[in-house]
């Protein structure tokens, strides 16, 4: 009996790690990055998707084989690597977690903005606010996280909705998915980004602990994690490849039209009249089914926000724990600190959208790091225990996502400060 109750324990975990790192990469920078990236790059975003998808399934394998078969987190492996290595880590995923979480508070404004019409500094505040009054009440979060679920199916019929409307050219995004007709160098920036959004900082991360966590550690369980970790991947890889169809039918069906500035798409006919506020992906939605899609996307984009900055802030500051035991005994106070801090500088600095699309590609800087350390960790005896070997094949492809996406992300330096 005892052992039934322990696997559905260990099922619920899996299941739940692999939604967790779903819903922490399917948040509003998601959603933005989406409808951006596509909006310039049309059907060779495909191409994007899929390398990325690539990418950051070999990244995750390895990363979640690391941590959930020395139950070590992250920041513990590093440092047992080499001492301090892990308060680098954790001080390096912190910064970006903050990154998106300043993101995800301009989310929440982009979401109140499309919904009820908000300005983005009241909408950031409320934002915040909302995110740091639920985390303080446990039995609102889970309200909340349910709520988030039904919505999500929700913007997935939206999705499928507008896809029928706007009859994206599948044909043309399944050949460019292999043979892009853009220029490489173009579409570094839009990988970099993905693979930030997807697998990079605390995202990866906020799933193998969650494993831990439950105890589903040690090398007997390897084969429910690498299954638990391509689910979640898969979970998240499939809203993008619709979301991608969707908005690549509202940029065939309005030849011109850019979905980063509005401003610049008077006079094409059939676009109705927009606000002006940069919203990429509730825009598209707008100009693919009109207002009520629209409604619907505010209403989303707004939840995945509120969620996504309680799930940063917690993930980012369960690093800071290794620095002193005071972060640890006051926990609570340093994450709705976070939450305050984030809302503040996104009040301050504006521009939600770039900013979402900038956390996701400071984030794909990070994950180089991350996953180097988990690769040197999976060939050290006294890490991973004598009886560990760690199979060739995904170290060596470890090996080339650690080089491909340094590369990209030196490369891509100069094009993402254009952004500002």
């Amino acid at each position: 009996m005892q052992a039934t109750e322990k696997k559905k324990s260990n099922r619920g975990a899996l299941i739940g790690a692999a939604f967790l790192m779903a819903t922490s990469a399917i948040g509003p920078g998601f959603l933005t990055q989406t409808a951006t990236f596509t909006g310039s790059l049309k059907d060779s975003f495909g191409f994007v998707i899929l390398i990325s998808l690539i990418m950051s399934a070999i990244a995750q394998l390895n990363i979640w084989r690391v941590l959930c078969s020395s139950g070590l987190r992250g920041q513990d492996v590093a440092n047992k690597l080499v001492m301090g290595l892990g308060y680098f880590l954790a001080a390096l995923i912190a910064l970006g977690g903050l990154a998106f979480n300043i993101g995800n508070v301009g989310g929440g404004a982009l979401g109140f903005n499309a919904l009820l019409g908000l300005d983005q500094t009241l909408g950031c505040i409320l934002a915040g606010l909302l995110a740091i009054v639920i985390f303080l009440f446990k039995k609102a979060k889970s309200i909340v996280d349910q709520v988030v679920k039904y919505l999500g199916a929700v913007m997935i019929v939206v999705i499928l909705v507008v896809m029928f409307l706007t009859q994206p050219p599948v044909g043309s995004a399944l050949k460019n998915t292999f043979i892009p007709s853009a220029e490489m160098g173009n579409l570094f920036p839009a990988i970099l980004t993905l693979l930030g959004g997807t697998v990079g900082g605390y995202i990866t991360f906020a799933g193998a602990h969650r494993l831990i966590d439950a105890g589903v550690v040690g090398k007997d369980k390897l084969k429910e994690v690498n299954r638990s970790s391509v689910m979640g991947i898969g979970i998240a890889a499939v809203v993008r490849v619709l979301l991608f169809l969707a908005v690549l039918g509202v940029v065939t069906k309005f030849a011109g039209i850019n979905l980063s500035n509005p401003a610049l798409n008077e006079g094409i006919e059939g676009l109705t009249e927009y606000n002006g506020i940069s919203n990429p992906a509730a825009y598209a939605f707008k100009a693919g089914a009109g207002d009520i899609a629209y409604r619907f996307a505010g209403l989303v984009i707004l939840a995945a926000a509120i969620t996504s900055i309680i799930g940063a802030a917690y993930t980012s500051v369960s690093f800071l724990k290794t620095f002193h035991p005071s972060i640890a005994k006051n926990e609570n106070w340093w994450i709705i600190g976070f939450i305050a801090v984030s809302t503040l500088i996104m009040t301050i600095l504006g521009g939600a959208a770039k900013l979402l699309v900038l956390a996701g590609a400071v984030n794909g800087l990070i994950l180089p790091i991350s996953l180097g350390v988990c690769l040197v960790a999976s060939k050290n005896k006294k890490i991973m225990g004598e009886d560990y070997k760690h199979p060739t094949w995904l170290l060596v492809l470890g090996i080339i996502v650690v080089l491909v996406s340094a590369y990209v992300g030196v490369t891509s330096l100069g094009n993402l400060a254009n952004l500002f």
